[in-house]
């Protein structure tokens, strides 16, 4: 079947087998590797993408429901060499480890920020449940939304932990 979508703002239009999961038309279609495949059920949240603005595991998708729809993943996020605020949060905060976990994290951290520009950590941590973080035990991923949060409303961020 014919698919034509936008993936991080360049159109694409390809042929695909109806079975093709939206992540493998990203990975191995395109040839965008940062969108990661983990568990493949949906569990992990390593898959996440942003379809017409909503975060969703990829793996949950085939490509030909994605038809006509805008996918932005975690390649188009950084603006040129300038990176998202998300991004430069967990940079900051260390935010990760391994990083196998990280663009999905990246992903589902930005819908909750363009939702709720002053989340408290209770919701920060509902926001990321979907994800599945095998290193860090999520200190420093709550610390890098706090963080991308405060800059995204330009307001300084606060200290990191080891500073207080």
């Amino acid at each position: 079947m014919e698919v034509s979508l936008t993936v991080n703002g360049r159109a694409v239009t390809s042929d695909v087998e109806p079975r093709t999961l939206l992540v493998h038309f990203i990975r191995e279609h395109l040839r965008l590797t940062g969108t990661h495949v983990g568990c493949e059920t949906g569990y992990c949240g390593a898959c996440t993408v942003h379809v017409d603005g909503k975060a969703v595991k990829s793996c949950t998708m085939f490509a030909v429901q994605a038809d006509g729809a805008d996918i932005l993943t975690i390649e188009g996020v950084a603006n040129d060499d300038v990176l998202h605020p998300v991004q430069e949060g967990f940079w900051e905060r260390h935010g990760l480890q391994c990083g196998f976990c990280t663009p999905g994290m990246i992903m589902s951290s930005i819908a909750l920020l363009e939702a709720n520009r002053t989340p408290t950590e209770t919701e920060i941590r509902h926001g990321i449940e979907g994800n599945l973080c095998r290193c860090t035990g999520y200190h420093n991923i709550v610390r890098s939304v706090q963080y991308a949060a405060a800059v995204m409303r330009g307001e300084e961020p606060p200290p990191p932990d080891w500073e207080t």
